[in-house]
């Protein structure tokens, strides 16, 4: 049995990575930003526990993690869905996804890094945007890109604790995703289907489970940059 801590549990991917390791046995502790939601999905995923944090408030991270304990694996799945473009910047909505995915990411890290081991692994996750961005991906684009880099700060200086990212493209069956029209997205992935949920998990467990792989941006996306 693994001791798993889900960053961003109570919805989408983070949800059903937290589901999966549930029932394969483990202790898994989720966060989300309300408390009373983090509690519900705990019970509805069989998660041990679910706590209160918002990676946005890097300030507050140090005293919601203060009782979780040892950590094998630790999943950084928070994300903001933000629509920022150059011509109309919203400065606020900028600030507040660097903050959350690189200031809270890393803080996250830093708060629980006593409690890992030489064998825990970590995986954040970052995104296709920083490949391929679109017209309000000003913002996305460039903190996906920045985990890149985080990825490989944290792999060298954690060693020998493990440190990859996975990089999803359009996750079809997620709830973002789910019911829209997606057909053209499709016929540009050499695959004909795109990526799910469970792709994601699947992949995720790699990165966590497989020793050798270390400091890897990995693409979750039926080949899709490849057209």
């Amino acid at each position: 049995m693994s001791s798993v801590v889900v960053i961003g549990g109570t919805s989408g991917i983070g949800r059903e990575f937290a589901r999966h390791r549930a029932e394969s046995g483990d202790e898994v502790v989720l966060t989300g930003r309300d408390a009373g939601r983090a509690a519900t999905v705990a019970k509805e995923t069989g998660a041990a526990r679910g706590l209160a944090l918002d990676l946005s408030r890097p300030h507050e991270i140090a005293g919601a993690l203060s009782d979780v304990g040892w950590v094998d694996h630790l999943v950084l799945v928070g994300i903001s869905r933000d629509h920022n473009s150059v011509t109309e910047y919203d400065i606020d909505a900028a600030t507040r996804l660097v903050t959350l995915k690189l200031v809270g990411y890393t803080e996250v890290v830093h708060t629980l890094r006593p409690r890992l081991h030489d064998d825990s692994a970590i995986v954040l996750f970052g995104g296709q945007a920083k490949e391929r961005p679109y017209p309000g991906a000003t913002t996305v684009a460039t903190v996906n890109a920045g985990v890149t880099g985080l990825v490989r700060t944290l792999a060298t200086e954690l060693a020998p604790i493990r440190v990859n990212a996975v990089h999803p493209g359009v996750v079809g069956d997620s709830p973002f995703w789910s019911g829209k029209q997606l057909d053209a997205l499709v016929e540009r992935t050499p695959t004909g289907r795109l990526a799910t949920m469970g792709d994601v998990v699947d992949a995720v467990d790699f990165l966590l489970r497989n020793r050798s792989v270390n400091g890897v941006d990995l693409s979750v996306d039926g080949g899709w940059l490849l057209r």
